[in-house]
């Protein structure tokens, strides 16, 4: 299957359903709070072999244990009105849990420091940074508001990939982390994404309100953001010496390998709605 089926897939199968999830809000979107849970489990799974390959860890079922515990926390506190802060105190005491069990189950302390830092790195990477969905489950405009990001998203990827594959032959390598990345697919990314951030704030005004320099400026720190999360997993593959993270995805790869770039840029977003567009007043 090439490359233009998989992505004509994406859009008219994948977003589809990923729309008809995220607008079904009842219940501060309960529907997506379990898609992000499933999505932290295999997520951490993948994450979880990657690093297998050169580094010692703890056993997989207490890193995919504590790697749920901030989504769960986000889910609660979403459904009961608790500050979300919870979810950020959540994600300390699975550091502590880290170290508590290093401290009372190792048997000799040659590996301590590989155990900790790997099961830190993974549960904040797989399970925390997820969170920052949740979170937006209860501004003001949540659906249009995450509809708007994974467009962001998709528009970067998508438009990266075609600029990269009509105009980057000549431009590629310039990134070590992914060699088969081009100027020109960067650009195109840049240009993808802003055209999503523009479009979302003609359709909903209200939640992406003021100047269209606004817009722009969000799509350029979502594409960055997106770019950056992306090639990031490429060096975590590179370094376990893999081409994908799993393949869960048919055609894509592994499930890291479809959401890297929403895992890191979701976080900007969310401080992008609250700072640029005053999205801090939950709906509830």
């Amino acid at each position: 299957m090439n490359k233009l089926v998989q992505r004509l897939l994406v859009f008219f199968i994948g977003m589809p359903l990923v729309i008809g999830v995220v607008t079904l809000s009842s219940y501060n979107h309960l529907v997506l709070h379990f898609v992000i849970m499933a999505c932290v489990f295999l997520s951490t799974k993948e994450m979880y072999a990657l690093l297998a390959k050169k580094q010692k860890q703890f056993p997989l079922p207490f890193i995919v244990f504590l790697s749920l515990i901030p989504s769960a926390v986000g889910l609660i506190c979403t459904r009961t009105e608790l500050p979300l802060h919870y979810i950020d105190l959540s994600l300390l005491f699975c550091f502590l849990l880290i170290l508590s069990y290093e401290v009372f189950t190792a048997s000799d302390f040659d590996h301590s420091v590989e155990h900790m830092t790997t099961a830190v790195f993974n549960v904040f990477y797989s399970g925390y940074l997820l969170t920052f969905v949740s979170r937006l489950t209860v501004l003001k405009g949540s659906t249009e508001l995450i509809i708007s990001f994974l467009f962001m998203i998709f528009m970067c990827d998508s438009f990266a990939w075609l600029f990269g594959m009509t105009l980057g032959k000549n431009n590629r390598g310039v990134i070590k982390a992914s060699s088969n990345k081009s100027v020109a697919g960067f650009i195109g990314g840049y240009i993808g994404a802003v055209l999503a951030a523009v479009l979302a704030q003609i359709l909903w005004p209200d939640v992406f309100f003021g100047s269209i320099m606004k817009a722009v400026s969000t799509g350029i720190i979502i594409a960055s953001a997106g770019i950056i999360g992306d090639l990031a997993e490429s060096v975590i593959k590179r370094d376990a010496g893999f081409k994908d993270s799993g393949n869960i995805m048919p055609g894509r790869g592994g499930l890291l390998d479809s959401i890297d770039s929403i895992l890191f840029a979701c976080p900007i977003f969310y401080l992008i709605v609250n700072f640029m567009f005053g999205g801090s007043k939950p709906s509830f």
